[in-house]
């Protein structure tokens, strides 16, 4: 069904197009009812044929019916709609993408305060039983007072949900730059996959740069199994040992080194003349840290070729049966 600018859905009228992506569109539109004005999150129609992907959708709109909370945006529940889509709160402002891609990086007040008001937003999503899985500056809005809202809850999970597999990774395991390390070995990501992602997201508004590289998806994410990222102080001076610190904090390679929760997260960017430094080998030694070529090309050809193998042994299996 094509939708267009001035057509009714329901009792919303639409107004415009906002962003198309692989899964929906979204519209800008009123609804006649209250005169309010409202985004609507229509899937395509080959998504509504795909379970998995419906159930993705479906998933979102469940997920956001039952979060209420400033820094997340809401979804409205109406189950007498004349189609499958979904009613979200109009949000003005602009993506942290959109920010970052015209400023490069913030400063360090700014990217500060961000990171606390997502935070803060991480931990209620998180205290009710939901896992983002996919923190990026996508997926962060930023108003006029730098107050933000997490969105898109596409491929989050209900605590307790099963793990998706390395096989649904480009649907269900996050975004190279920010996806965690246990997501990369395709174990089930938990808040602190989120405040890994969270910490990345800081890592880049202070530096202007994210902290793992490579020429492929598959280097990006291998760089932060074996590497470690050039200290945040080597890029902008400016940036605080106690800052640094939280940073190296909340990207700990090993979950449970991590910040907890993102309340202590939050806590220590409030409290930074709190913060204890540690003697990071990371931070001192870090070059010296690098994997050598060899060793970082075989782990490469190994995490991409491992799934091969599998997909390979599953169809010997389904053909000798």
């Amino acid at each position: 069904m094509s939708i267009h600018a001035g057509d009714q859905l329901d009792q919303y009228r639409i107004e415009d197009t906002v962003a198309t992506s692989g899964m929906a569109t979204v519209y800008r539109a009123i609804d006649t009812k209250t005169g309010t004005q409202v985004a609507i999150k229509i899937p395509h129609p080959e998504i509504e044929c795909d379970p998995a992907m419906f159930e993705r959708f479906m998933r979102e709109a469940d997920i956001g019916t039952r979060l209420d909370h400033p820094g997340v945006m809401k979804v409205f529940a109406n189950p007498d709609r004349s189609q499958v889509y979904m009613v979200m709160e109009w949000v003005e402002g602009r993506l942290l993408r959109q920010i970052l891609n015209e400023d490069s990086k913030l400063p360090i007040d700014r990217a500060v305060k961000l990171t606390i008001g997502i935070c803060k937003a991480l931990e209620y999503i998180h205290t009710n039983g939901v896992v983002h899985r996919d923190m990026k500056p996508e997926n962060i809005m930023v108003n006029v007072d730098d107050e933000i809202k997490l969105i898109d809850f596409g491929i989050a999970a209900n605590a307790g949900a099963r793990r998706l597999t390395f096989g649904n990774f480009s649907q269900g395991m996050g975004t190279p730059d920010y996806i965690s390390p246990e997501q990369v070995r395709s174990k089930r990501g938990d808040a602190r996959s989120d405040i890994y992602s969270m910490g990345v997201m800081l890592y880049e508004m202070l530096t202007g740069k994210v902290p793992f590289s490579g020429p492929n998806p598959f280097a990006v994410m291998n760089d932060r199994l074996i590497n470690y990222p050039p200290p945040p102080r080597s890029i902008e001076p400016s940036i605080s040992p106690q800052l640094q610190e939280i940073v190296y904090r909340a990207l700990e390679r090993d979950p449970k080194n991590r910040y907890a929760s993102a309340r202590e997260f939050a806590y220590d960017l409030e409290h930074q003349d709190q913060v204890g430094v540690a003697n990071r080998s990371e931070a001192t030694n870090w070059k010296r840290l690098e994997s050598p070529p060899a060793h970082r090309n075989l782990l490469i050809a190994t995490f991409i070729l491992t799934p091969l193998l599998i997909l390979a042994l599953l169809l010997l299996v389904a053909h000798h049966h």
